[in-house]
């Protein structure tokens, strides 16, 4: 006889105990949703204090090479290299997202470090930096990201 199989003699359960197990079990499933959401919460503090109070490191300029690297070997012209919350933008990413010439001046921390890296030493070496929102949570903008781009230049 299959574990899967209930037993016949078994007394019938109440409808009050039906709508309790289904309680506990959205209880349980609340719960959970709950430390998801903290988790997600203190990841994203965490990334925070390290965006606004930390400078660019070797080891996230190494991830950056890698990925361009990966996407040379797949044949590509251009690559996702950093992202961040549009909230870390001083405007919240509208500028980006418009395509107003003057989004840079809304870059802070990181990403600004970034920015001024790629005009010193990737612009003069004929890279294109290009920024966007990359998903609209709620139709309002979430992350921003950076794409480098290595195509030639159109003539």
């Amino acid at each position: 006889m299959s574990q899967n199989t209930l037993d016949p003699n078994a007394p019938v359960p109440s409808a009050d105990d039906l709508r309790r197990q289904i309680l506990e079990k959205q209880l349980a499933e609340m719960e959970r949703q709950d430390k998801l959401r903290d988790r997600k919460r203190e990841e994203l503090d965490k990334f925070a204090d390290d965006f606004f109070h930390h400078h660019v490191g070797e080891q996230e300029r190494a991830v950056i090479r890698n990925v361009v690297s990966r996407a040379v070997k797949d044949g590509k012209m251009e690559a996702l290299v950093y992202s961040f919350p549009s909230d870390f933008c001083t405007d919240s990413g509208r500028a980006i997202n418009s395509a107003d010439p003057d989004w840079p001046q809304t870059l802070q921390g990181k990403a600004k470090e970034l920015y001024d890296r790629f005009k010193e030493v990737a612009q003069p070496q004929g890279y294109r930096l290009k920024a966007m929102v990359i998903n609209f949570p709620g139709g309002v903008p979430g992350d921003i990201g950076f794409y480098l781009n290595w195509e030639p230049p159109v003539s």
